[in-house]
């Protein structure tokens, strides 16, 4: 059985009625993700184009990725010129040492030298934004699934908008 209809066999338990309609909002945000909604606009309408709101919305969270790689990677080249001046040798291993932020970095292969590279300086970037954006991303999916469950709406695309922004403009520290 192919996942379309393995969806429209499970889709009459999520409708009004339905042994699970309180989980509708959740079945219609995951079956949307593979498939576009039968709908059609009926009448005149401004705009009409073959894509919805969902795929245009995750084309412009995609968007917003080069600001976010390159701000993972200013945090790391900002941070490493400061931490050689500060700490010689020995005192930056003990930084290192008390910082779960600089021993991940380590661990996934950081270099804490004056030639690191672009790559170290990105890595040790998104190791100060990914647990931020995963922050915000659960806490905001969490509630954005709440208010949809309890008004009975479906899930907003446009939080994935909102998730990436709120995650750029927080400082990394």
């Amino acid at each position: 059985m192919g996942l379309k209809k393995f969806l429209e066999k499970i889709e009459p338990h999520f409708e009004p009625g339905g042994k699970l309609q309180r989980w509708y909002a959740l079945y219609e945000a995951a079956a949307t993700i593979f498939y576009t909604p039968g709908t059609v606009t009926r009448g005149r309408s401004h705009v009409r184009d073959s894509i919805d709101l969902k795929r245009l919305m995750i084309l412009v969270w995609l968007s917003v990725f080069p600001a976010m790689f390159w701000g993972m990677y200013n945090v790391g080249n900002q941070a490493m010129p400061v931490l050689l001046d500060m700490y010689s040798g020995a005192e930056l291993q003990q930084v290192i040492a008390g910082d779960w932020h600089y021993r991940l970095a380590e661990l996934i292969g950081v270099s804490f030298t004056q030639d690191a590279g672009w790559v170290s300086k990105m890595l040790f970037g998104a190791v100060y934004f990914l647990p931020i954006y995963g922050v915000i991303f659960i806490v905001g999916g969490f509630w954005e699934v709440l208010f949809a469950m309890i008004r009975g709406h479906e899930i907003n695309e446009g939080f994935f908008i909102t998730s990436i922004l709120l995650a750029l403009i927080v400082p990394p520290t």
